[in-house]
């Protein structure tokens, strides 16, 4: 059985984010702020995850629901220690850690070293140049923590102290138990504060420990939309730093966001201000050009995604050369060697392998061959206002410019498909298909003019 449960406080208002979305479910990286704080309690293999909500309701829980997360309802709400004391009832294990789900980029390795010290009680502190807004940690003589106490609450003297109180704690479960039953609110607030805990501590002769994060942008929180915004900056700076040091060259390390997961191969290049969403792979030596949007694919060893195109749950093999402007809709898939250029639009459809739609192009529905050429302004009308309908292409067709295919259709092996055509039935397989009205010019005819006033 895990010797650890996690409780995770969400239940602040976030009255300074003038929104009606709960604070804790804004994003960051694409994901809700609590849902960062989630994810590191389950890499610490904790026993039970309790998550604390109050403000948003039902909108929180739904948000976050898991099978492995369990709710507590904090109404009404009267500081962090009381927070923390709604969960006491849901944990089993020896050791408890408490976290904030608006403080969203703690490393694991800050984690694991504060559990490592938590033998009845540890804090996460950190010296701050400005430590305006933070409570600050109270120290004797000799260096040991005497205690904690809130901003608002401090003298002048204790105001200028640097080293600040996070608010994150491990702690002997049973110890916690007692300590939050005996925090009081004779405070500014009048709110039963968690941080208290380390004056009780020091009163009951109990080990006190502290940690402090590796960086201090980890323990920054948000209340605001400008905090936010920071730290989603800081979020994917630091992203960029661990991809490049896989190796990935990056053009502008400032100009990349990763909202999900990026997976990338050796030799990988990726320029500016591409955004990736979901979970994305990138095999050896892709590129990808400026302004892409890329969410839930999978490209290929020695691809190339052109500027300004846009993927979505799409596979492309190897070799394949997609865009600029070209835009890849969910159930595409692309074998080795394709070709999909410049304003080309690929729906629920299977490309062959060295097939080319280099122009100006929709396909949808589509099973496309091998060394298929499809030529510019060539449409699939898969749609007949109700159902959808395939259309197949067989190997070796050269469709010519111009052309709609009104589905269900199927071109046959080796066909080729005259300009300007509108097949609407079966091709058989190596011959000249079109269909063309007779060109007529009449003699004579002028355009109309304006009348004048």
């Amino acid at each position: 059985m895990p010797d650890l449960d996690v409780v995770i406080l969400a239940a602040g208002k976030g009255t300074r984010m003038y929104s009606d979305i709960p604070k804790v479910l804004h994003p960051l990286a694409g994901r809700p702020l609590a849902a960062h704080v989630i994810d590191s309690a389950r890499r610490l293999g904790a026993g039970r995850l309790v998550v604390v909500y109050g403000h948003g309701g039902e909108a929180v829980r739904e948000a976050l629901a898991a099978p492995d997360v369990e709710f507590v309802l904090q109404e009404p709400q009267l500081g962090t220690a009381h927070a923390t004391q709604q969960a006491l009832p849901l944990l089993r294990s020896a050791r408890t850690l408490v976290l904030y789900a608006d403080v969203p980029l703690v490393t694991q390795d800050t984690l694991k070293r504060l559990m490592d010290c938590a033998a009845q009680l540890a804090l996460l502190t950190v010296e701050l140049d400005d430590p305006a807004g933070y409570g600050r940690i109270l120290r004797d003589a000799s260096g040991r923590v005497t205690g904690s106490v809130e901003e608002k609450d401090a003298s002048a003297k204790q105001k200028g102290i640097r080293e600040v109180n996070t608010g994150l704690i491990a702690a002997d479960t049973s110890l916690l138990r007692d300590w939050l039953g005996r925090i009081g609110a004779s405070n500014a607030q009048r709110e039963f504060y968690l941080t208290d805990v380390a004056a009780l501590a020091v009163k009951d002769k109990a080990s006190v420990a502290t940690v402090q994060p590796s960086a201090p942008w980890e323990i920054l929180g948000v209340n605001s939309k400008q905090q936010l915004a920071r730290l989603e900056r800081i979020y994917h700076w630091e992203l960029a730093q661990e991809l490049m040091a896989q190796g990935v060259t990056l053009s502008d390390p400032a100009r990349i966001d990763v909202r999900g997961e990026l997976t990338c191969g050796r030799d990988v290049t990726i320029d500016v201000n591409c955004v990736f969403e979901g979970k994305v792979v990138l095999g050896d030596r892709v590129k990808v050009g400026a302004h892409c949007v890329i969410r839930n694919a999978r490209i290929g060893p020695d691809s190339e995604v052109l500027p300004f195109s846009h993927l979505d749950d799409a596979t492309a093999g190897s070799h394949c050369r997609i865009g600029p402007y070209a835009r890849l809709r969910p159930r595409t898939r692309l074998a080795n060697g394709v070709h999909v250029g410049n304003f080309v639009e690929i729906k629920a459809s299977d490309i062959g392998d060295r097939s080319k739609a280099n122009h100006l192009t929709y396909l949808g529905d589509s099973s496309i061959g091998r060394n298929v050429n499809v030529g510019a302004g060539t449409i699939v009308c898969n749609y007949d206002g109700a159902n959808k309908h395939r259309t197949v292409i067989e190997d070796d067709v050269f469709i010519g410019s111009d052309t709609q295919l009104v589905a269900p259709v199927t071109v046959g092996k080796g066909t080729t498909i005259g300009a300007g055509s509108t097949i609407t039935k079966d091709t058989p397989q190596g011959e000249l298909t079109l269909s063309r009205a007779k060109q007529v010019t009449v003699p004579g005819w002028k355009r109309p003019e304006k009348k004048k006033p």
